[in-house]
């Protein structure tokens, strides 16, 4: 017998995609899956056939808003036998106790232990996260777990003709990433001035005048459209990509869930906690390049600024040796 499932996901859109694997396990042994999501992170879980239906969580980013909760916590009462909850906050926990539903599985963190039925210990280190998530399903061979996307061949099509391209003939850039400054490569402009292609820089509004900058220096062949697309538009542009070039971010992953051929750029960040997992990603991290002198002995710090003002872990990925790997 189907049992019905309740999945709290998390608030970044990289963390949702790399949930995929989970989802897909929990479905296969016959859980119908219905996933709360704030807003900005719901189309993700769109693009995931496992998925029954998606509720658009009506709370704002931060606080506890428990009136809100608590409301919400009414509407599904009795309407779940399980709810797994994927971010480790204490507020992420709370949904799933107002509503009543009996078996709610999570890490341990934020004195959440009352609020949990069946709970996990978190790992001492960073463990790759896709396997982090899929350990909640309680079953193991997890390593080989790879994140899937996909959307209708037709809708993919609307999209490339509303912008009057063709599938393979464009590079997407993704030039943003929402931890900060140690995350961002400073060259993608001078890699759009070395190709022969069409260039879509793609990003949040947030993003748009980071994007314009760089379409400002290479004006024949970018487009900004940052903050001009739709999250499940922006999606169907990068699925029809010929190549992504991207940091580690949220879009960095939705490729990689695609299968479009990337270069993933790090810098204070890890590929070994977060890495595009997908055959054709090409990642570009100076701190496993044995010919680069001297040594990161400081990378991954993943902080938001470099603490040692230097940013060398981004600025000496040169743009000849991205567009190399295209």
């Amino acid at each position: 017998m189907a049992t019905n499932s309740l999945v709290i996901a998390p608030q970044w859109i990289g963390d949702a995609v790399m949930t995929e694997p989970l989802l897909r396990r929990l479905h296969a042994r016959g859980e119908r899956l219905t996933v709360g999501a704030l807003p900005w992170v719901a189309p993700v879980y769109r693009a995931m056939p496992q998925v029954d239906a998606v509720l658009e969580f009506p709370f704002a980013h931060g606080g506890l808003q428990l009136k809100a909760r608590r409301s919400l916590g009414k509407e599904l009462a009795g309407r779940f036998d399980t709810a797994y909850v994927l971010p480790n906050s204490l507020k992420s926990a709370l949904l799933p106790l107002l509503a009543g539903v009996p078996r709610r599985v999570g890490y341990l963190g934020e004195a959440r232990v009352g609020l949990l039925t069946h709970r996990l210990k978190n790992p001492k280190d960073k463990p790759p996260m896709v396997a982090f998530y899929s350990a909640l399903s309680g079953e193991t061979g997890l390593e080989q777990d790879r994140p899937q996307l996909a959307l209708p061949a037709g809708e993919v099509d609307d999209v490339l003709a509303k912008h009057g391209l063709v599938r393979g003939g464009y590079v997407v850039m993704a030039p943003g990433a929402e931890f900060g400054p140690a995350k961002r490569w400073p060259h993608f402009g001078v890699l759009a001035k070395l190709l022969d292609r069409p260039v879509l820089l793609l990003g949040s509004g947030k993003e748009a005048d980071l994007c314009e900058a760089i379409r400002d220096q290479a004006p024949v062949v970018c487009r900004n459209l940052a903050g001009q697309t739709s999250l499940m538009e922006a999606f169907a542009l990068i699925a029809g990509a010929g190549q992504v070039v991207s940091n580690d971010s949220g879009l960095m992953h939705v490729a990689a869930a695609f299968g479009v051929p990337q270069v993933a750029l790090y810098g204070s960040s890890s590929p070994l906690h977060t890495p595009p997992l997908n055959e054709r990603a090409q990642v570009v991290w100076l701190k496993q390049d044995p010919g680069y002198q001297p040594p990161l002995d400081c990378a991954p710090c993943f902080q938001r600024e470099c603490p040692l003002g230097h940013f060398r872990c981004l600025n000496d990925v040169s743009a000849e040796r991205v567009r190399g790997l295209l």
